[in-house]
């Protein structure tokens, strides 16, 4: 019944690999040689590690993306920065008149994802490794998928740049998904401190670790995986709900498909938030 956790894994959480040799101060590898080290099988095939997306596409054109970075010098943490920055501006651009906004915060997701997937394998390829990727990786996830909804509900009272204090009631609605939407991904984050404070180690990457105890929790998690409603709250899948509820308004002439969207995001992320307390607190990720 829970999410998955974020979709790739932040630059700099992992402990340097023991793969091919090669100069991380080469800013110039063939693809074949920065795919061996930035792209490694035991890295991309955990269970968590990759959003969809990533598997079917992004991971083929990151690391061209990859390539064109590492001659300019800058850093993984650097990259995540850019992430945070594409992902937030594309998020508030949703209001925008037509569809326009909507498409520029879809386009918006798919080059925070490739942004999300190169940060990790420039520093792979680095051998840069530090906390300070996983923090900012984190809060590029945090903010994007609050901001998404609170932008929903900005197109949906018809927001204008020229006068931005005139909202109202759907930019609540809203606010009030932002907030569940932080707090179900604080429910991941605040497990991990919880096992820390208590002296147990880190959780080890693998589905059994997530799985209820409960035959009944099991079998309601297995159903949700063949509806999986929390993905309405990741950042590719909420944008293309957002261009999806744009082309019906733009079809109706109306705001009616952004407000029937938000209308349905408010139960949805309580249910998705519930789910997911429910299924820390009944696996064994807290023993």
């Amino acid at each position: 019944m829970s999410p998955t956790d974020d979709a790739t894994t932040p630059a700099g959480s992992e402990s340097p690999p023991t793969g091919p040799v090669h100069d991380p101060r080469d800013n110039h590898p063939s693809l074949e040689q920065l795919r061996a080290v930035a792209q490694p099988a035991a890295h991309i095939g955990r269970y968590n590690a990759e959003h969809w997306a990533g598997a079917l596409y992004i991971r083929h054109l990151s690391i061209y993306a990859t390539r064109a970075l590492l001659p300019t010098g800058i850093s993984p943490n650097g990259v995540t920065w850019l992430m945070i920055l594409v992902g937030v501006v594309g998020a508030f651009a949703t209001p925008l008149p037509g569809i326009v906004g909507p498409l520029l915060c879809a386009l918006a997701m798919q080059v925070q994802i490739l942004l999300d997937c190169s940060d990790g394998e420039v520093a792979r390829w680095r051998q840069r490794f530090s906390p300070a990727g996983i923090y900012l990786d984190r809060i590029g996830h945090y903010a994007t998928e609050a901001s998404i909804p609170i932008a929903v509900g900005l197109r949906a009272d018809g927001w204008r740049l020229f006068d931005p204090l005139d909202v109202g009631g759907w930019t609540v609605l809203g606010l009030l998904v932002s907030v569940v939407v932080l707090m179900n991904k604080a429910f991941t984050d605040l497990m991990h401190v919880a096992r820390a404070k208590t002296g147990r180690p880190p959780l080890e990457d693998v589905a059994e670790t997530a799985r209820p105890k409960g035959s009944g929790l099991a079998a309601a998690r297995r159903a949700f995986a063949y509806l999986p409603i929390f993905r309405a709250f990741v950042a590719i899948e909420a944008s293309l709900l957002v261009l999806l509820a744009g082309v019906i308004d733009v079809l109706r002439g109306d705001l009616g498909g952004t407000q029937g969207l938000l209308l349905v995001m408010v139960p949805l992320a309580f249910i998705t938030a519930g789910g997911h307390l429910l299924a820390v607190l009944s696996s064994s990720r807290l023993d």
